[in-house]
């Protein structure tokens, strides 16, 4: 396996466990979220690229379209909370209360 596929792995496990640890704040989590998906479109768009498929150019800008959306519905909700409670601390919101 040559090293740059190690240290896009590296760069996912990474953010990985940085929203495993940091997944009591929003604004965290969407950082660790975004750094998941940066990896895996260089993954995808190197794999494209060395499979030589010709439909296999359309992953990688799925992907991005899916991270942009993510990223909007993300910032979205760390507006709507953070407004809403005055803290992106997830722990301290109760979202069953009217």
């Amino acid at each position: 396996m040559p090293i740059i596929y190690m240290n896009i792995m590296l760069a996912f496990l990474i953010s990985l466990l940085g929203m495993l640890i940091y997944r009591s704040h929003l604004m965290s989590s969407l950082l660790c979220l975004e750094g998941m998906m940066l990896s895996l479109f260089i993954m995808s768009t190197l794999m494209a690229l060395n499979m030589h498929f010709p439909l296999a150019n359309i992953v990688p800008i799925a992907l991005l379209v899916f991270a942009a959306c993510e990223a909007a519905v993300g910032l979205a909700l760390l507006v709507s909370i953070s407004n809403t409670y005055g803290l992106d601390y997830i722990h301290n919101l109760n979202l069953l209360q009217c």
